[in-house]
Formats: C-alpha cells, sequence, structure tokens
C-alpha cells in the first residue's frame, strides 16, 4: 500500500515537472514571437542601450553600468546587465560608443557586442543626431534540460550552444540640455534561433526589430526644484505596442525622485542620487499588475554611473538625461 502510494505521488511529481515545463515553453513561445529585448526602468539614464544617436550626447566621456533582476522569485525570471561607454572624438560632431549587453530569461542567454557612432548637427542651443549601431549577437539555449509534458518533443531535444549572428541598428535623436525626442531600433536585422531546418516553425520569427520613439522634457519649479517627465513607446510586429510613462523630481541638483507606469504590465519607484558632477547612482522597483504578483517579489534595477574628463564649457554637468 506504501509503495503504491510512493509510486503515485512520484508520477504526479514527474508529471508536474513536465506540465512545469510545457507552462515555460508556452511562455518561451509567446516571448519569442512577441517582445524580445530587455526592458529598463530608468531608460532616461541608459539610453545608449536604445538609441545609438545618444552617444556623446553628455559632451564628456560617459560610463554607465546597470543590472536588472525582473520578476524576483519567479524561477527562471529575466536578468540583464548592460555596459555601456561613449564620448565625442571630432570636433564635438562625431561621437562613438559601445555597448556590452548580457540577457538572461529561463535557458536562454542572449550576449550582445555592439559598436555605436553618431554624427551630430548643432542647431543653436539644440542637436541633431544619427546614431549606427553594429555588432555580434552571441544566442545560447539550453532547451534539453527541460521538462516537456509531450516526451520526445523535438524543440527541446536539442540545445544551442553558441548561435552567433551580426547585427546592426539606427537611430535619430533632437535634444538639448533640456529636452530629447529620439526614435531607434537597435537591432534591425533578424536572427533565427534554431539552425534545423525540422525546427524552422519555432525559429521562423527569429529575433524581430524593435522600435522605440522616446522623449522627455525638464520643467522648472523653483530655483531647488524640477520636474522631468518622460515616456518610451515600444513597438515589435507580433505584439502590441506598449508604453512607459515616468514622472521625477529633481532636487538642488543632486536627488532624482520619481515614479513609473508600465502599460497593463507594471508600476514602480526610482531614485537617483548625483554624488559630485561625475559619478550617480540609480536604484528602481517594479511591482508587476498581473497575477505574477502572486509568485513574485517586483523587479529591481540598480545602475552606476560615472563621467571622465571636463565637461565642455557652457555644457551644465550632471545632466538633465
Amino acid at each position: 500500500m506504501i509503495t503504491t502510494r510512493t509510486t503515485h505521488r512520484t508520477r504526479m511529481q514527474r508529471t508536474a515537472k513536465r506540465l512545469m515545463g510545457s507552462v515555460f515553453a508556452l511562455f518561451l513561445g509567446i516571448a519569442l514571437f512577441a517582445q524580445q529585448d530587455p526592458q529598463f526602468t530608468q531608460y532616461m539614464f541608459n539610453m545608449l542601450a536604445l538609441n545609438p544617436a545618444y552617444a556623446g550626447s553628455s559632451d564628456r566621456l560617459n560610463i554607465k553600468a546597470l543590472t536588472r533582476h525582473q520578476w524576483v522569485g519567479f524561477e527562471g525570471a529575466p536578468t540583464t546587465q548592460t555596459l555601456t561607454a561613449h564620448s565625442p572624438i571630432v570636433n564635438e560632431s562625431l561621437c562613438i560608443g559601445g555597448t556590452i549587453m548580457r540577457d538572461a530569461h529561463g535557458p536562454v542567454t542572449q550576449y550582445g557586442f555592439m559598436a555605436d557612432v553618431a554624427y551630430r548637427i548643432f542647431m543653436g542651443e539644440s542637436k541633431l543626431a544619427f546614431g549606427l549601431k553594429g555588432g555580434l549577437n552571441l544566442f545560447q539555449g539550453k532547451f534539453a534540460e527541460l521538462n516537456p509534458l509531450v516526451a520526445g518533443d523535438q524543440v527541446f531535444q536539442q540545445n544551442v550552444n553558441s548561435k552567433l549572428d551580426p547585427q546592426f541598428g539606427f537611430g535619430m535623436m533632437y535634444y538639448s540640455d533640456r529636452y530629447y525626442l529620439g526614435v531607434s531600433t537597435p537591432k534591425l536585422l533578424r536572427s533565427e534561433f534554431f539552425e534545423t531546418d525540422s525546427l524552422a516553425f519555432v525559429s521562423e520569427p527569429g529575433q524581430r526589430s524593435h522600435w522605440f520613439l522616446s522623449g522627455g522634457y525638464v520643467f522648472d519649479m523653483g530655483i531647488y526644484h524640477k520636474f522631468k517627465p518622460t515616456f518610451l513607446v515600444k513597438a515589435v510586429q507580433g505584439a502590441p505596442v506598449s508604453f512607459d510613462l515616468s514622472a521625477n523630481f529633481l532636487f538642488y541638483e543632486k536627488f532624482w525622485l520619481g515614479a513609473m507606469y508600465r502599460h497593463q504590465d507594471a508600476v514602480g519607484v526610482l531614485a537617483q542620487y548625483n554624488i559630485n558632477d561625475d559619478f550617480s547612482i540609480g536604484y528602481s522597483y517594479d511591482y508587476p499588475l498581473s497575477t505574477l504578483h502572486n509568485y513574485s517579489g517586483g523587479s529591481h534595477e540598480i545602475m552606476l554611473g560615472y563621467l571622465l574628463g571636463k565637461p565642455v564649457k557652457g555644457i551644465r554637468s550632471p545632466r538633465y538625461f
């Protein structure tokens, strides 16, 4: 009797594991067909990851490191790390930069190694910038380690150890010290996730291009306080258009405090402290609005920023974005 119960329990556990594998596979399929690029709550301070035209906007060597841990407490939840650097080089018109990104969710890990080039046209106190982004995308998928509900499912019979693909993107941005408006697609080329012909029905959509429209403005609220609303609209074929809205307040040119809303997805808070004109640290927290809040403690994001070199005469420091 005990043996029968033990066997039944073991079968139930195996079935549960397979069911979880199938649920994750369904989630993975939705992710591959829909939103694929990582998202950031502190996007307004990490724009180079989304738009190459942002390169050189600080008029100094700008280095940013960011780590995001999404849906904390959920097994296989997305984690993203970025390291960006950019600076003007020739008569302040030509600017260069670089972006290293790691994005992992479940069995899938992607690495991006991108170089950024921007050319700026000076228009009085404003600048119109055109940027190009190019490099390589490394895709890894440990699909064979999942436990599918249907034994022998060919989708889960192979791993993708190191699939390397070229990548290209571009962007435009019009900005000054007080405002910015930009449009970009950091990954324009489609890349397939599988190379096996029998898996064409899975890999056919591949990595689709994402389009971003971003903007923000800084309003004076007094001598020591400023208000900066920003927005980010995200579009990709196969998924509904999404957008982020944020409201940030700057106190004494030192401390940013704000709130954000991601359409039908999350609400959150963010803060950044300018330790001095060169060094800053930021943090944000997202709380999911979907049923994920029953299983996750939310999402955390930490960012460090450092500026090198002397500011160009007439350029304010620290920056508003």
